[in-house]
């Protein structure tokens, strides 16, 4: 079932190859800039456009050696290059070559899950639309509380997946920053105009101000977005799980005719994907912790952050990808039993309609409080005697005082709960 949802455009992103490419396209741009200022001579740069190579089996193999992955890269490289090669990396330090190429594959990686999150929020509308008046219970507590509409739910769904569609957008902006300002951010050996080109064409923003490395609140920041979005779905996947309770059954996630339930019980129909939903997003707030961890760093840095990213940054973006696609299916394919809807509404004999009655009490003269009384007194005279709320109102004597059978009957009117409906949906967009 995983290989369904499994997108290798995320992967791609996290590829040594593309790791590696992302390096090239740094150091390329840095033999540029260098070049427009002089200093390394054109024929050095076209030299290296030409013969740069990426060979990852010969990088690792440096690598067995050094211990160093970026050395190892520009070892491998400058067998291809030849004596031009002294010009590759001139004045730079690792970090300004990772990190900016870490910035390059944050921001590509962050364009998929924001084409996700868009995708998901249409799945979201196409269910609003479809069931704008599907009339349901609303639980406050789990308990019944006034009717609502399907419809609601997945507007409501909608409008918080376009908050984590902007949180990613802003998320974006803020890993869309580059750094070329040597070993220890000073711009010593290596002129601000080097950053500055490289940045404006990979369409990063230098940093205004950097250590040796890009501080990391920026990759925490996307983080938080990653795992705020992953806890949107778990919200998500929880009450679709919660509708699909056998006291409920309300809603149902998508069945095959070949799918089973149980190795033992061949009845069962469980929400296996809702429920691994809510697992994945405690892995995301997990590494988004983690992240946060790797912001207080010794002086102008140490290495502790760069192990842990090697996992939370790839980890995140393809578990997010996996969750965004994975839900999006279940909301277009999500089995809604209507009827079962309307006869949990009936559940409740009526009793769920008590504010509407007492708010026509107010009306009549009565206080808020001897509204209340009388409206609860009947309430929990009717639920103790399981009989219907409207003959438990029809035969107190105070509200006969104020209210026909007739005016009761009235405020059992689903139409006046979802009357407003079409200026929610105006609101959110639908």
């Amino acid at each position: 079932m995983i290989k369904r949802y499994t997108l290798p455009r995320m992967a791609s992103i996290w590829s040594d190859e593309n790791k590696f490419k992302a390096m090239l396209q740094v150091e390329i741009l840095a033999c540029e800039a260098y070049n427009k200022l002089k200093i390394i001579p054109r024929s050095a740069l076209l030299e290296i456009k030409a013969k740069a190579r990426i060979d990852i089996n010969r990088i690792k193999e440096i690598e067995k050696k050094t211990n160093h992955d970026v050395v190892s890269f520009v070892s491998s490289l400058a067998e291809y290059i030849g004596d031009s090669a002294k010009y590759i990396h001139y004045g730079l330090t690792s970090s300004d070559v990772l990190d900016t190429s870490l910035s390059i594959m944050m921001t590509e990686a962050l364009d998929i899950l924001i084409d996700d999150t868009k995708r998901l929020m249409a799945a979201f509308r196409r269910k609003a639309r479809r069931h704008k008046t599907t009339a349901m219970i609303g639980r406050s507590h789990g308990v019944h509380a006034e009717p609502i509409s399907f419809g609601i739910k997945m507007a409501l769904f909608y409008d918080e997946t376009r908050r984590n569609l902007e949180r990613l957008k802003r998320a974006r902006d803020i890993i869309a920053c580059g750094k070329i300002s040597g070993s220890v951010g000073t711009f010593a050996n290596v002129p601000p105009f080097v950053e500055e080109y490289v940045c404006r064409k990979l369409g990063l923003r230098p940093a205004k101000v950097s250590s040796q490395i890009i501080q990391r609140d920026r990759h925490a920041e996307v983080l938080a977005a990653i795992a705020i979005s992953g806890t949107s779905l778990e919200k998500f996947a929880t009450e679709f799980r919660a509708l699909q309770r056998t006291e409920i059954g309300e809603v149902q996630e998508y069945f095959s005719s070949t799918q089973k339930g149980s190795s033992s019980m061949p009845h069962k129909k469980n929400p296996i994907m809702c429920e691994r939903i809510c697992g994945l997003a405690r892995i995301l707030r997990g590494n988004a912790v983690a992240g946060m961890e790797n912001m207080p760093l010794w002086h102008e840095r140490d290495i502790s952050h760069s192990s842990v990213e090697r996992v939370i940054l790839p980890d995140s973006t393809l578990l997010l990808d996996y969750m965004l696609n994975v839900m999006a299916d279940i909301v277009d394919r999500l089995v809604v039993d209507a009827e079962r809807m309307r006869q949990n509404l009936d559940i409740s004999k009526g009793v769920i309609f008590s504010q509407r009655v007492m708010l026509e009490l107010i009306s009549r003269g009565l206080t808020r409080e001897e509204a209340y009384e009388i409206v609860q007194k009947a309430a929990l005279k009717m639920q103790e005697e399981k009989k219907p709320f409207i003959e438990a109102l029809a035969k107190d004597e105070k509200v006969r005082l104020y209210m026909s059978r007739k005016d009761i009957e009235a405020c059992g009117d689903l139409e006046y709960h979802l009357k407003h409906v079409g200026h929610i949906y105006k609101r959110t967009g639908i």
